[in-house]
């Protein structure tokens, strides 16, 4: 929280997305590792499972929680005129720390399940990063529809929980604002330029990088 009332801010998307990158890759090197490794099973049967076990993370992780996230959107407020909005690196960076040891461990009890079921283990892991690229994806199109990107105030979110139980309530601002594009991928610098020209900031706001 800023001084003075102000606050600071965190896209919601952009927390969503930042663990399906390492979450992706561990899953798909714990997978990669364990078509060599026999297992109980055999290699055959661990790759149906883990392909079954791929869908369902996928569809699990991105619908989980998805009325709490509609919920919040709807009675979402505009931020202030003086909100911080935290930069895209920031965010992923404050999520991704966080959670260090907590992917590493993923990624060695993946390893360690492929020793019973190969593959499985990795898929599950790798689904999990595909779900929260499809949720911030879903999120994205979302905030197109409605003309509003979707924040949360980074002392409820904590370390990366934007439905969390400490969060209150999310905050809107018009589609320019901060670095990050619907959906919370890194927006390309040149349509930054293009829309800070054709469309003001609604509410105006200003950016911190940490």
């Amino acid at each position: 929280m800023g001084r003075g009332g102000q606050q600071s801010l965190a896209r919601v998307t952009v927390i969503v997305r930042a663990g399906a990158a390492p979450m992706w890759w561990l899953g798909v090197l714990a997978a990669a590792t364990g078509v060599l490794i026999e297992g109980l099973t055999g290699r055959w049967v661990g790759l149906y499972v883990g392909a079954v076990l791929f869908v369902l993370s996928v569809v699990v992780v991105a619908l989980v929680r998805r009325r709490r996230y509609d919920g919040w959107a709807k009675a979402a407020s505009r931020a202030g005129k003086f909100d911080y909005l935290q930069d895209r690196a920031v965010t992923v960076r404050v999520w991704r720390r966080s959670r260090a040891w907590w992917l590493v461990g993923g990624f060695l009890a993946a390893v360690g399940v492929s020793f019973a079921v190969p593959v499985a283990g990795g898929a599950v892991l790798a689904g999990a990063g595909a779900g929260l690229w499809l949720k911030a994806l879903l999120l994205g199109r979302a905030e197109r529809a409605g003309e509003e990107l979707l924040w949360v105030r980074t002392d409820w979110a904590g370390r990366g929980s934007p439905v969390g139980k400490k969060v209150k309530g999310f905050r809107t601002t018009g589609l320019a604002a901060g670095d990050a594009a619907p959906g919370g991928a890194r927006r390309p610098r040149a349509k930054v330029v293009t829309r800070e020209r054709t469309t003001p900031v609604t509410p105006p706001v200003r950016s911190r990088s940490s």
